[in-house]
C-alpha cells in the first residue's frame, strides 16, 4: 500500500472532455494485472493519472477506478436505477447465480435483501452468539502449541463451520461433509481461473474443467438439502436461513433456483472474508507488541469496543476486497468526465484505506483511530456503501468480536519472522500470501 499521497493532475477536464485517461496496454494484459497484481496497479495509475483512471479488464467491459471519497459517495447515494451493482458484480454470475443477492438490482434485489434481512437483524445476532462461541473453542482446542501455523487457514474451517450452522441449521452428515470439502476447494482458485467462469470452451481443459465439475457437484448437494428440507414437518422452529426462506408468506415462494443462488452466496461470502480479515488480525497483534497487550486486556475484561476497533483497522489495513462496482444505466459525470452507460464504476476501497489524507500514517496498525473518533465518512467502507451495503456487516464484526476474544483469552501471540506478510489475489479476494503464520503459546 502507498502511504503517500498521489500525485494528481494539475487540471480537470470538463464534462464535454474526453474519457478518463488511463494505462493503453491490450485488455489481456490489463486484466492479468488488476487481476494479480492489483495491489500494485491500482497505486500507480493513481499516482500517475489521478483519482479518476479508466481500465479495460475481461470480459471486454470499461472498467473506471474512483479513489476520491467526493466522487464514490455521489456513487454510493446516486439512484439505484443508474448505478447497478448487481450488473457490476457480473463476474461473479457463474459462480453465485442470476437470482444472488448480488447480482440482481432494483425491485429484485429490494426483495431478495428483504427475504435475508431477518437473518442478518440484531435478535439474529445475538442468538447466534453462543453458537460462534461455542465453535470457536472447539477450533482453538486443536490449534498447536509452539508450532507456527497457518492462521487464515484454521480461520476460513472456523467461519464455515458457523456460516453452515446459519444457512443450514445443522452442520453434520454426509452430504454437508462433503460440501465442507468442496465449498473451500472451489474458493482455492488464482485469479486466472475465473477465466473458465466465463468460457464454456476453457472448462473442457485442466483446472478449468475440474473447478465446473467440483460447482456441478455443490449444486448436486445444495438442490438435495433444499429437497429434504421441504419435506420437513418442523419448519416453523427452526431459524437458519433455509428454514426461513421456505417459511416466506406470500403467493410468491422461492423456487429451488433461487434459493440455491441465496445459499451458495452466504456460504462463500459469509465466511471468506471474515476468515481472512481474523487472519491479518492475528497477523498484525503477533507483531505489536502494545497492541496485543491492549486487546489481551480488552478480551479479559470482555471490551468489545477494542476488540472491534482491532477489526476494523484490520479490515482498513488489508482490505479483503479491494473494491467495489456499479454498472452504469445512463450517462453520468464523474470527477468533470462524462461516464457513457455500459461502463463500470469502481469505488477503491484499498486506494481510500491507504490515502494519509484520509488516514494519517496508514501504513502503521492502529486501532486506536476507531476508538478516538470515527474516521471522516466515505474513507472506510470494507461493507460497500449506500443501499448495497453488505447485508451481513454485522454478523462479521460480531463474529470476529467472538474469535479474538476466546483466542486472545487463551492464547499468546508470536510471529514466525518479524517483517509484515504481502497479501497475494485470490479469486476476487486479497489474502495473506504466507497464510499469516503465527505461535500461539498458553497464557496459563
Amino acid at each position: 500500500m502507498t502511504s503517500t499521497a498521489p500525485t494528481r493532475p494539475a487540471t480537470r477536464p470538463t464534462g464535454s472532455a474526453a474519457l478518463p485517461p488511463g494505462p493503453r496496454l491490450p485488455v489481456a494484459v490489463q486484466t492479468v494485472l488488476f487481476g494479480s497484481f492489483r495491489q500494485f496497479l491500482l497505486p500507480l495509475a493513481r499516482r500517475r493519472y489521478g483519482d479518476v483512471v479508466r481500465l479495460r479488464i475481461y470480459p471486454e467491459r470499461d472498467v473506471v477506478s474512483l479513489s476520491d471519497p467526493e466522487h464514490i459517495k455521489a456513487v454510493f447515494t446516486g439512484p439505484a436505477t443508474t448505478f447497478h451493482a448487481g450488473e457490476g458484480n457480473a463476474i461473479l454470475k457463474p459462480l453465485m447465480g442470476e437470482h444472488s443477492v448480488l447480482l440482481t438490482d432494483e425491485d429484485e434485489h429490494m426483495r431478495a435483501r428483504k427475504l435475508l434481512m431477518p437473518a442478518f437483524n440484531g435478535s439474529a445476532l445475538r442468538g447466534y452468539r453462543d453458537m460462534v462461541t461455542e465453535l470457536t473453542v472447539a477450533e482453538v482446542q486443536r490449534w498447536p502449541h509452539d508450532r507456527v501455523f497457518r492462521s487464515h487457514g484454521r480461520m476460513q474451517a472456523l467461519t464455515l463451520e458457523v456460516i453452515l450452522r446459519v444457512v443450514f441449521g445443522v452442520a453434520d452428515g454426509p452430504r454437508l461433509d462433503r460440501l465442507r470439502v468442496l465449498l473451500g476447494r472451489l474458493l482455492d482458485i488464482s485469479p486466472l481461473d475465473i477465466f473458465g467462469w466465463h468460457n464454456t470452451n476453457l472448462q473442457k481443459f485442466g483446472p478449468w474443467k475440474r473447478n465446473a465439475q467440483r460447482q456441478r457437484e455443490i449444486d448436486e448437494l445444495i438442490y438435495a438439502e433444499i429437497a429434504d428440507r421441504r419435506r420437513a414437518d418442523d419448519l416453523d422452529t427452526r431459524g437458519d436461513v433455509l428454514s426461513r426462506l421456505l417459511t416466506v408468506p406470500g403467493d410468491d415462494p422461492l423456487s429451488d433456483a433461487e434459493l440455491r443462488d441465496q445459499l451458495i452466496t452466504l456460504l462463500l461470502a459469509g465466511h471468506e472474508t471474515t476468515a481472512t480479515t481474523l487472519a491479518w488480525a492475528f497477523h498484525e497483534l503477533a507483531r505489536d507488541p502494545a497492541h496485543l497487550r491492549a486487546a489481551t486486556e480488552a478480551a479479559d475484561s470482555g471490551d468489545e469496543k477494542y476488540l472491534e476497533a482491532v477489526t476494523k483497522e484490520a479490515m482498513r489495513l488489508h482490505p479483503v476486497i479491494h473494491e467495489v462496482a456499479r454498472r452504469l444505466t445512463e450517462d453520468v459525470e464523474v470527477g468533470g468526465y462524462l461516464l457513457p452507460a455500459g461502463f463500470t464504476v469502481q469505488p477503491s476501497i484499498a486506494l481510500v484505506h491507504a490515502d494519509p489524507a484520509n488516514h494519517p500514517d496508514p501504513a502503521r496498525f492502529r486501532p486506536e483511530r476507531f476508538l478516538d473518533g470515527t474516521p471522516p465518512a466515505g474513507t472506510w467502507f470494507p461493507f460497500g456503501g449506500g443501499v448495497r451495503r453488505c447485508l451481513g456487516a454485522g454478523f462479521s464484526l460480531m463474529e470476529a468480536n467472538v474469535v479474538l476474544r476466546e483466542v486472545l483469552r487463551r492464547f499468546h501471540l508470536s510471529p514466525d519472522r518479524p517483517n509484515r506478510e504481502h497479501a497475494k489475489a485470490r479469486h476476487i479476494t486479497m489474502v495473506p500470501a504466507r497464510g499469516a503464520r503465527i505461535l500461539v503459546t498458553g497464557r496459563n
